[in-house]
């Protein structure tokens, strides 16, 4: 996408909320989107533009017959029960939520009001889902890791950076969802000659004192899992990480393009579309419980080179080949 469309899109989604009217005659749906986001975060926005434009391939305009809500930074318990209870009082006709607190928070609230959660983890084994096939109840959406990830993103680092032996995972422990895959990368941590550390933070101090303590011997290396939290403070975590010279593997692209090393995960905008698409199903009459989660089919790989060489690592020539991306 151009820039200059990029920017006209995203003035778009500012003046989301102004348009109110819907034309003689058609009647106005609303959906209420609870984001982890702060407003303004070129995350968000990137998403937001992707809702939008999947929305309007299949006929649903914004200020014509759609209104879309927005409510920005929804990461904890208290800030998205009281999100949601303002969202219920505009009465919308599907929500779409993208932690796995919110949808938490959401299940606890309304089984009637549709509800499309996007990048969550494990959703059978949280309990928003009887199974992925069927889900029933008033919930659906996409997944947006495998449990098995974690061993995945283990062995990427081994591969990116081979003196790395001691790894930490860090998380937010406000947040069950990381959790599931900690467990495959803990159990492929011994065929990679490597240990796995859990490194639980919830405010900038204990992000400091993790890398601080990982970089305080040699073969350090750090597992950032996609997380709303660690999002927020991906600035910090990117500078301490250069400053302790530790390779790092993440699963938001958003830190591969402000200094990361590597990213391997799902794409945001595609499932954003996909999202889409189920709630203009659910718009035009399907019920929610009878709309398959849907998992990830392809993951994406991006590579910072310039990091890459600042850290003093020599990436193969065909591994490089392999990423879908190369930031040099």
């Amino acid at each position: 996408m151009k820039r200059r469309e990029f920017i006209t899109l995203l003035g778009g989604v500012a003046a989301w909320p102004l348009a109110a009217g819907a034309q003689q005659g058609e009647r106005m749906r609303r959906i209420g989107v609870l984001m982890p986001f702060a407003e303004g975060d070129p995350e968000g926005l990137v998403r937001s533009v992707a809702l939008q434009q999947g929305l309007e391939k299949l006929g649903w305009t914004i200020g014509r017959n759609v209104q879309i809500d927005y409510h920005w930074g929804i990461r904890d318990v208290e800030k998205a029960q009281a999100a949601i209870a303002e969202l219920l009082a505009l009465a919308p006709d599907v929500i779409i939520a993208s932690t796995s607190q919110t949808v938490a928070a959401l299940q606890q609230t309304t089984v009637t009001v549709p509800i499309v959660f996007t990048g969550t983890y494990e959703p059978v084994a949280q309990g928003f889902v009887r199974s992925l096939a069927h889900p029933g109840g008033n919930i659906t959406g996409f997944t947006n890791v495998e449990a098995t990830i974690g061993a995945k993103w283990l062995g990427l680092l081994k591969e990116i950076a081979p003196h790395v032996t001691r790894v930490a995972f860090m998380f937010d422990p406000n947040n069950p969802g990381p959790m599931q895959t900690s467990r495959s990368a803990a159990a492929a941590a011994p065929s990679h000659a490597m240990s796995l550390v859990m490194a639980p933070v919830d405010g900038p101090s204990e992000i400091e004192a993790a890398m601080r303590m990982l970089g305080s011997e040699p073969g350090g290396g750090l597992i950032a899992p996609p997380d709303g939290f660690l999002l927020e403070y991906r600035k910090l975590i990117i500078a301490l990480a250069a400053r302790y010279r530790l390779p790092a593997i993440y699963g938001l692209p958003l830190f591969t393009a402000q200094g990361g090393l590597a990213y391997y995960g799902t794409n945001s905008s595609t499932q954003f579309r996909q999202a889409a698409e189920y709630v203009s199903r659910i718009l035009r009459g399907e019920k929610a419980g009878d709309l398959p989660v849907q998992q990830p089919t392809k993951y994406e790989l991006i590579i910072n080179l310039k990091t890459a060489k600042a850290l003093g690592l020599t990436i193969p020539e065909s591994f490089l080949l392999l990423a879908d991306e190369v930031i040099e």
